[in-house]
């Protein structure tokens, strides 16, 4: 079957993909196959792996974990595919994130510097993991402002505030947003829209 070589496999211990992965790519080959403006741009896009998280209110989101250099070519397409395949999942939102790969932070001792052949490139921090992250999850609404907000037992909650513009089309998904980021990164995040007349 054609449609599994939208999987990529990375590496050849690689288990079988899940009934959900399998469900995706058929619906992705399904989409390549019968639409005609959509099967230049989708043939040659494959996908890592998909989880299914539960957001709360009954409801479920699918995040597909696409290859980062091919993120920018699903972002030509994003709306039409997410509207696409929200049709063929109903009650589930889908959220596409580029598989990114956190490294550690070099240690400080003698030996260990010399076996380091290259210092550790930025977007491969965890904060920068977890910015572009958020970026693909709201993607193609621009986060147009953050703050980190500390309660007094020590808890902190960061909020995102998202371009006024696209308001009507992410309203219902900003739930959604939220419990994906908590659940990939471990930390909560809220996310607004700017008060009119509010300054950043």
């Amino acid at each position: 079957m054609a449609a599994i070589n939208k999987i990529a496999s990375n590496s050849p211990s690689r288990q079988s993909p899940s009934e959900l992965e399998t469900a995706i790519a058929g619906a992705l080959y399904d989409l390549e196959s019968n639409t005609q403006d959509l099967k230049a741009s989708l043939r040659p896009l494959q996908f890592v792996s998909a989880r299914e998280v539960e957001v709360g209110h009954g409801k479920k989101a699918i995040i597909v974990f696409v290859p980062v250099p091919l993120l920018a070519n699903f972002h030509k397409i994003q709306q039409r595919l997410t509207r696409e395949l929200e049709k063929k999942f109903s009650d589930r939102h889908v959220l596409f994130v580029a598989q990114r790969r956190i490294l550690p932070r070099p240690k400080r001792s003698v030996n260990s510097r010399s076996n380091q052949t290259q210092k550790r490139p930025r977007s491969r921090t965890l904060t920068a993991v977890h910015d572009s992250i958020l970026a693909d999850l709201v993607y193609p609404v621009e986060i147009v402002g953050k703050r980190t907000r500390t309660k007094e037992d020590g808890s902190k909650t960061l909020k995102v505030i998202l371009d006024e513009k696209e308001r009507g089309g992410v309203d219902h998904r900003l739930d959604a947003y939220g419990e994906v980021y908590r659940r990939l990164t471990g930390r909560s995040v809220a996310f607004e829209f700017p008060q009119s007349g509010a300054e950043f």
